[in-house]
């Protein structure tokens, strides 16, 4: 069964909005390596913690942060991955392949989107979560449970639309149906302390929100 929160200590810092609430937050705060995408030095920085490597194009970072940090500065120049792309492979080939996404939500709509798409394709080489201010994105490549609460919104993804989707434990439970749009499996909910996401192939995104098991 897959956590609410798994405990992924390897903290991936994108410079999407800095999180405030207080789970990412506590994620980030007690992670045993932060890799930290060159454009958000400064908000880890102001919040009280220093990276332990910092990866990108380094397009995005002063020239005194540079300096300063220059022995843990990763340049990678190529543009065919975005820095957060660069961040996740820089941690694989550490041997680090249990990792938390941070700050990769926010600010420009279609960084969001990209983000999240890539998720499921970092699954391929690792365990991946992303965490957001409201809930937590994990990427399905095979059948797998969830843990719930009765209540907790859920919302299944699809990034391969003509794969069949079947899931159970939901109010609306799904039954071998295509989710050939982005909106046909979200707004859903848990109905009972676990669910079930049925795929034989392809890649989905789950969203489940934190509320019911913070009490906020």
């Amino acid at each position: 069964m897959i956590p609410l929160l798994q405990e992924f200590y390897v903290a991936v810092l994108a410079d999407g909005e800095f999180p405030k609430n207080n789970i990412p937050l506590d994620f980030l705060w007690r992670a045993k390596h932060i890799i930290c995408c060159d454009g958000a030095v400064e908000n880890l920085l102001k919040f009280g913690r220093n990276p332990d490597f910092i990866v990108g194009d380094c397009d995005s970072i002063s020239d005194g942060l540079k300096q300063r940090f220059k022995s843990i500065l990763y340049q990678i120049t190529e543009q065919e991955t975005n820095d957060l792309t660069k961040a996740v492979n820089f941690c694989f080939s550490r041997g680090w392949d249990d990792i938390t996404v941070l700050g990769a939500t926010g600010k420009r709509e279609d960084h969001t989107l990209g983000n999240l798409s890539l998720i499921a394709d970092y699954a391929e080489k690792g365990n991946i979560q992303l965490l957001t201010d409201y809930g937590v994105f994990v990427p399905q490549l095979k059948t797998a449970v969830y843990e719930s609460v009765a209540g907790q919104q859920v919302s299944i993804f699809s990034l391969n639309t003509s794969v069949p989707v079947t899931a159970h434990g939901l109010v609306y439970n799904i039954d071998g149906k295509r989710l050939d749009s982005w909106w046909n499996g979200t707004l859903n909910e848990a109905a009972t302390d676990n669910f079930i996401v049925e795929i034989t192939d392809g890649k989905l995104l789950v969203f489940r929100e934190y509320i019911p098991f913070t009490g906020k």
